[in-house]
C-alpha cells in the first residue's frame, strides 16, 4: 500500500477514531479491568488479563474472567489477605500454556509487590528513579557538557526488565519465568507494553485507563504480534522481517514521527486493520 506521509498518517488517525472507543471494550481483554473501579483492583486485573493474552480472544477473556473469580472478584483484597487454602483452585486454573502453578506463583509475588514495593506501579517508579540515576551518572561521565535530555532513553524496556527482576525475586519453577518477557533479551513484550497502554494513555475516550501519570505516553512502545506486525509492513511502517525488541523500536520511531506525544494510540488501527479489516 503506497501512500505519502501525510495520506499514512491521515489514514491512521481515521482508523484510530474508530476503534478507539467503548465498542472495543466488551470483546477485548481490556474489558476485564474495566470491571473495577478500585486503582489497585484496576492494576491487578489489568496486569494477569495482559500475561494471559495470547491465543483466541475469546479464550482470553474468558480465562481473565475465570481467573478473576478465583481471586473472589476481589483482586487486590485476595492478593493481601489469601490464604493457602484460597490458593488451590488455581491449581486447576489452564490458560494455554500458563497453568495453575503459574498462577499461584504470580498471585504469591503479587503479594510481596504490593506487600514491600508500593505495588505495580511502585515497581515503575522504582525502576524510574534507579534508572535515571543510572542515565545522570552515565552522562557525567561521558561529557559533563552534554544536555542531560540528548541522554535520555525514550522507551521503558529498563523498566519493564526491572518488574521481571523484582517479579521473579521469590523461589519459583524455572518454567514460571517465561511468562514475563524481557526487551533487554531482545523480547517484544507485546503483553506487558499493552498492559503499559491501559494504564498510562489517558484520551478521554474511554478504553485505556490513565491511572499512571508518572509515565508520559510519549515513553510507550507499540504492543507488536504477528498482526500488527504485519499491517505494518504491508504499510511500510516496519521493514525488519522479526517481531522482536528491534522491531518494536522501529515501529515506534516511525509512529512517533506522526504523534511524538502518544505514539502508541495508533496501536488501535493497527489492531483494527489486522483483526477486524484483515488488512
Amino acid at each position: 500500500m503506497k501512500l505519502s506521509a501525510e495520506e499514512l498518517k491521515n489514514f491512521l488517525e481515521e482508523k484510530t477514531a474508530k476503534y478507539n472507543s467503548p465498542a472495543f471494550i466488551e470483546s477485548d481483554p481490556v474489558s476485564i479491568p474495566h470491571r473495577y473501579t478500585k486503582k489497585e483492583d484496576i492494576e491487578i486485573s489489568a496486569f494477569l488479563s495482559a500475561v494471559i493474552a495470547w491465543g483466541n480472544r475469546k479464550a482470553i477473556v474468558a480465562n481473565a474472567n475465570r481467573l478473576m473469580e478465583m481471586l473472589d472478584d476481589s483482586p487486590h483484597d485476595f492478593i493481601l489477605h489469601h490464604s493457602p487454602a484460597g490458593l488451590k483452585p488455581m491449581k486447576k486454573f489452564v490458560h494455554r500454556t500458563f497453568n495453575g502453578t503459574d498462577a499461584i506463583y504470580f498471585v504469591r509475588s503479587l503479594r510481596n509487590i504490593y506487600q514491600n514495593h508500593g505495588g505495580l506501579s511502585g515497581v515503575f517508579k522504582e525502576a524510574h528513579r534507579h534508572h535515571e540515576r543510572g542515565r545522570r551518572a552515565i552522562a557525567s561521565l561521558k561529557n559533563a557538557s552534554t544536555p542531560l535530555s540528548m541522554t535520555r532513553e525514550v522507551s521503558l524496556a529498563h523498566h519493564i526488565h526491572h518488574l521481571k527482576k523484582i517479579f521473579y525475586s521469590l523461589p519459583q519453577r524455572p518454567r514460571t519465568t517465561k511468562h514475563l518477557p524481557d526487551p533487554l533479551e531482545n523480547s517484544a513484550a507485546k503483553r506487558i507494553n499493552m498492559f503499559l497502554r491501559w494504564l498510562v494513555r489517558n484520551d478521554k475516550r474511554g478504553v485505556d485507563f490513565g491511572l499512571w501519570n508518572f509515565i508520559s505516553p510519549s515513553q510507550l512502545s507499540i504492543p507488536l504480534d504477528v498482526h500488527t506486525g504485519n499491517v505494518a509492513r504491508k504499510l511500510g511502517l516496519l521493514t525488519r522481517k522479526q517481531n522482536d525488541w528491534k522491531a518494536v523500536t522501529e515501529l515506534t520511531e516511525r509512529l512517533r514521527a506522526f504523534d511524538p506525544e502518544d505514539p502508541v494510540k495508533y496501536d488501535f488501527a493497527l489492531f483494527g486493520l489486522g483483526i477486524v479489516e484483515k488488512f
